[in-house]
């Protein structure tokens, strides 16, 4: 009886112990969370605190065959691909800002940006099913490091779920490259990262004045490397170092072009997207034998391929439509798909949007004033244009500082 009382008053006093203690199992988090407490991953890198290094992700090279002719057997649609280039360095950027390791991410339209580090993609396939790009990361110094192909395909219901309204079906490629090189960033020492940015800094104070920088880097075809560093208090780096500001400015204004363009595109776009899933998806059927054993079903089996190419992709989404736009994305590829989705009702007023946004590679940028020390620049054309002029801008901005008024004595 002592011996049961014993046990009971253990178990009771088992039950009364801290979820904490030792012999007592945690339990599930329950309650709800603060608004200062941030629910993390249990794989979630931790916080980034090492240096930070500026990125430049130009527009995408679009992967258009140079002749006409092979556009079709690659299934490419020119202007949507130029469309492409810029909305898929954009959507690159957004993950690359996501993963919370890099400091500035600017969207460009060229190389010649300055920066530390340099993302820099190629479309090698875009169906609205199914993704697939090459990205290249290559800082400032020229080495090289990584060039990897991610590719995806978009699940068969994707637009047919309302949880997925506002989102982009080719995000998982962006996310995947964005992560790797965030991880490589990781990995590196800082000493090594703040070395990149110093040789980002003397590249940039070279274009101004190689006689007075260019001693510091050593160059080995595509490759630098430090050599020395000039003085902390030297006027001429402090006057590169004032300009560089500038430009940095100037690069974040031209992101929201960028964010414009893609704003203006999203209807169209997606829209494309949607209607090419279909078609791809119909594709893929039509290239095994069980499509052609439903078609014959269906009484299609008789058509010939000029009505299935006279732009039936765009009937809707009732079986035979679906199998008629099966057979035209199979015969004619992605290529017949825009034809199609160029004439149709529904994607006509699209087509077109993508179609004079996509003439050009380079964004059309509106024209701009910028005063800078008392001088007024006016910057016109597309993109390209514009930086090249502001950068020519800037370089008569130092050339007249560095010329000081001449006195004439009197006489």
């Amino acid at each position: 009886m002592r011996r049961n009382r014993l046990n009971n008053f253990l178990a009771a006093a088992a039950l009364m112990l801290p979820a904490g203690c030792a012999g007592v199992a945690s339990g599930p988090a329950v309650g709800p969370v603060g608004p200062n407490i941030e629910a993390v991953a249990a794989d979630a890198p931790a916080p980034y605190e090492g240096v930070r290094l500026d990125v430049i992700v130009p527009v995408f090279d679009p992967g258009i065959p140079e002749d006409p002719d092979d556009y079709e057997d690659a299934g490419v649609w020119p202007e949507l691909r130029r469309a492409e280039a810029n909305r898929f360095a954009i959507a690159l950027q957004d993950e690359l800002q996501h993963t919370g390791v890099f400091g500035d991410v600017h969207v460009t339209p060229t190389t010649a940006a300055t920066g530390d580090l340099y993302v820099i993609g190629r479309i090698l396939q875009s169906t609205g099913e199914d993704v697939e790009i090459e990205v290249t990361a290559t800082d400032i110094g020229g080495t090289r490091w990584m060039t990897r192909r991610y590719e995806h395909r978009v699940k068969e219901h994707f637009w047919e779920d309302p949880r997925n309204e506002g989102k982009d079906p080719y995000r998982p490629v962006m996310q995947r490259a964005a992560q790797d090189v965030a991880e490589m960033v990781r990995e590196r020492p800082d000493r090594d990262l703040t070395e990149l940015r110093r040789i980002a800094e003397l590249r940039f104070a070279e274009t101004f004045s190689g006689e007075s920088f260019s001693n510091y880097l050593r160059r080995d075809g595509q490759s630098y490397t430090l050599t020395a560093l000039p003085d902390r208090d030297d006027p001429m780096l402090a006057r590169t170092r004032a300009i560089r500001v500038q430009d940095g400015l100037f690069m974040n204004r031209m992101q929201r072009h960028y964010a414009g363009f893609v704003q203006h595109t999203d209807a169209s776009y997606t829209a494309w997207q949607e209607h090419a899933l279909l078609a791809s998806k119909g594709r893929r059927e039509a290239e095994s034998s069980a499509f052609w054993q439903r078609a014959a079903g269906l009484g299609l089996a008789t058509l010939g391929a000029a009505a299935v190419l006279g732009g039936v992709v765009a009937g809707g989404n009732t079986g035979k439509a679906v199998a008629l736009g099966g057979v035209a994305a199979g015969l004619g590829g992605v290529y017949a798909l825009s034809e199609s989705f160029k004439s149709s009702a529904e994607g006509e007023v699209h087509a077109d949007v993508l179609s004079e946004l996509g003439e050009s590679l380079n964004i059309e940028v509106t024209p701009q004033n910028i005063e800078l020390e008392g001088t007024t620049a006016e910057l016109t054309g597309d993109a390209n244009e514009q930086f090249r002029q502001w950068r020519a801008f800037l370089r008569k901005i130092y050339a007249a500082e560095r010329v000081p008024e001449t006195k004439i004595p009197l006489r």
